[in-house]
């Protein structure tokens, strides 16, 4: 698998996540600046890490979606490319308009950091080939942006096309408004693209793919992306 991070100012996840898609891939993968006009040749996955691109400054990703490697990162994208974002990554992703909807403030207007549990909504993507469908795992969280809004025909819609990626949920797997600590709508914490290839998410599953750093809960996603990717 041959995947590219893209680099902004501010960026502070991208050695994370280099760790992970090495880890999961044997590959290493490409550090672009945001300043790069063009992405690699041949390219399998893009990036976009968590971090706080621009200091957070007007809204959080807004400025790094107008960066001149996102003009490249869109046309991949829009070319069939398989493309994650993470964190600040969702948010640019959603800024950029390459997903629907919109991050606003943490419910309780605090910034998280703490684990969460997600549970997968659906299965057999790219992103999600090494879980099942209602196969629940753990992933840190740390944010301030990161509850997830749209107008109900979007979420109707995002819903009823299998577009929700993963969702919180409790020590019992259910959906409460409890486990849901940023408030996202119907407890989304992660969303797909129409054609599956786009996913993004607000927990940092990077931060979980070696025992060293508290256990392997994210690896699956890494090894899915390694394994579906080649085979494409």
């Amino acid at each position: 698998m041959k995947a590219a991070i893209i680099v902004f100012p501010g960026t502070n996840r991208e050695r994370d996540m280099r760790l992970a898609l090495k880890r999961a891939s044997g590959h290493e993968p490409a550090m672009l600046f945001h300043r790069e006009a063009a992405l690699p040749k041949g390219l399998d996955l893009v990036v976009l890490p968590g971090g706080f691109s621009y200091g957070d400054y007007l809204r959080c990703g807004a400025m790094a979606a107008q960066s001149p490697i996102m003009r490249a990162v869109k046309d991949f994208a829009a070319g069939g490319g398989h493309v994650l974002g993470v964190c600040n990554g969702f948010q640019i992703m959603i800024e950029a308009g390459l997903l629907p909807g919109g991050l606003l403030r943490n419910a309780t207007l605090r910034f998280l950091s703490m684990d969460c549990r997600l549970r997968v909504e659906r299965a057999g993507t790219a992103f999600t080939a090494h879980w099942q469908q209602g196969d629940c795992f753990r992933a840190p969280m740390a944010h301030g942006d990161g509850n997830y809004f749209a107008d109900d025909a979007t979420l109707d819609r995002l819903e009823d096309e299998g577009l929700v990626a993963f969702r919180y949920v409790d020590e019992a797997s259910a959906a409460t408004a409890a486990a849901n600590r940023n408030g996202s709508a119907r407890n989304i914490a992660g969303i797909l693209s129409p054609n599956l290839r786009v996913c993004g998410l607000m927990p940092h599953p990077e931060d979980l793919v070696d025992p060293l750093m508290g256990g392997v809960d994210g690896l699956p996603m890494f090894r899915s992306l390694a394994e579906r990717l080649v085979a494409a």
